[in-house]
């Protein structure tokens, strides 16, 4: 499975799948505010990841509008959180077969980078 979730209106998002370019042209692309998430997509990339808070972007606006950083948020609360609201998923997300690469982090894209290119 080569498949990777994004926002199309996240510039980084943007960003980071410009210059993976032909790297990534034959993974299939969601739009994740356009085509939701089903939880068996959040599930795999929980069974990928590790947790479902690995998952979670804190920075997500509605993050501290939903007052979410006073409370004690289970696996299951972020589960619901990231297949309800999309901006609650670490984007990108690319899965490779069995492997995730989750968040937009130098070290991340650059991972993910050197097995592309391998």
């Amino acid at each position: 499975m080569k498949k990777v979730y994004y926002l199309s209106t996240c510039t980084t998002c943007k960003r980071i799948m410009d210059e993976l370019g032909d790297l990534i042209s034959n993974f299939d692309q969601q739009d994740i505010k356009t085509e939701q998430m089903t939880f068996e997509q959040v599930d795999l990339m929980k069974e990928l990841s590790g947790t479902y808070e690995s998952l979670f972007s804190r920075k997500a606006m509605k993050y501290r509008s939903m007052g979410l950083g006073d409370k004690n948020l289970s696996e299951e609360d972020y589960r619901n959180l990231i297949q309800g609201e999309y901006t609650f998923l670490k984007r990108p997300v690319f899965i490779l077969d069995d492997q995730i690469f989750v968040g937009n982090s130098k070290k991340t894209i650059e991972e993910l980078r050197k097995i592309l290119e391998s």
